[in-house]
């Protein structure tokens, strides 16, 4: 028997750190993201030697990806769903999404990582969606995003890697120590950007890009300003050189420090955006958003 699985990524646009459990649990967290089309695969073999009684089964595992680790785009989240789908492929033919990526943020909590949970939401249900997070658990609200809103809103994004991966764990160490703290500035940008999240819905749903390019770049202010080491020199020459060729709003993907940025561009400037961000050295991204989520198939030998 061969298992195949595949899970995507996601961009995240306004809302990224609410959803914690430090925060959502008292406040409640809301994110918007979607999925795009880079992806992590799985394949799963299952090997049966000898026969009868002494019959043995073995497995060959294999993954790939097509972004680096450290993209801040849920690339380590999107794995995580992979290998869970792939090993209760095992027991049963059936996939609950929901199911695997709360085992998928369980098992990250066990291994110590202090994250959230939209990347594995958003790589087991796919599509624009917008995630509510409290302590009774998630909702996901699929967004019923216009064709031509999507079309528009491809035509327009400007993504790109810094060529460096962000290290989350010490900028998510600096931001909920200073929660925990009753860090005023911390505290404020929290439900600011749980604020923004709700805001940018009416404006996606709507087809008002310039407003929810806007929201992006109210939700970057509101990011920096939870902790310096969010942005960098690099982060902000990138975002610098984007502003003057024609982008209207960007933010650093997942929790900043490097990784992905993504940018969106005034009607007919995506191009130059794009080319300023390739001559500071970032590295770009072509991508289309995808609706499916994790898929799984099985292949009986």
């Amino acid at each position: 028997m061969i298992v195949n699985s595949r899970a995507p990524v996601r961009v995240d646009f306004g809302g990224g750190w609410t959803d914690v459990d430090i925060f959502a649990h008292g406040a409640g967290g809301v994110v918007l993201n979607a999925t795009i089309d880079k992806y992590v695969s799985g394949r799963m073999e299952v090997l049966e030697t000898g026969e009868g009684t002494g019959a043995r089964e073995g497995l060959n595992v294999s993954y790939g990806f097509d972004l680096p680790s450290g993209s801040g785009l849920g690339t380590s989240s999107a794995l995580n769903v992979v290998w869970l789908s792939l090993i209760k492929s095992r027991i049963s033919s059936e996939h609950d999404r929901r199911q695997i990526a709360e085992l998928a943020f369980n098992l990250e909590k066990i291994l110590g990582i202090l994250g959230g949970k939209q990347d594995q939401y958003a790589a087991a249900v796919g599509g624009f969606n917008l995630m509510t997070f409290t302590e009774s658990g998630v909702e996901v609200e699929r967004l019923t995003v216009s064709p031509e809103t999507v079309r528009e809103l491809e035509a327009r994004s400007v993504l790109c890697y810094t060529g460096k991966p962000r290290l989350s764990g010490a900028i998510h160490e600096n931001v909920w120590g200073a929660f925990r703290q009753g860090n005023a500035a911390t505290v404020s940008a929290l439900y600011a950007l749980r604020d923004v999240a709700l805001r940018m819905k009416p404006a996606l749903l709507d087809g008002d890009l310039d407003a929810f390019a806007q929201l992006m770049a109210e939700n970057w202010a509101h990011q920096k300003a939870l902790d310096p080491s969010v942005t960098n020199k690099q982060i902000d020459a990138l975002f610098e050189a984007a502003g003057a060729a024609g982008a209207q709003g960007g933010k650093a993907c997942g929790a900043g420090g490097g990784g992905c940025l993504l940018f969106i561009a005034a009607p007919g400037k995506k191009e130059a955006v794009g080319e300023v961000l390739a001559a500071q050295g970032a590295r770009l991204i072509p991508f289309r958003f995808e609706f499916d989520g994790l898929t799984v198939s099985v292949e009986e030998s």
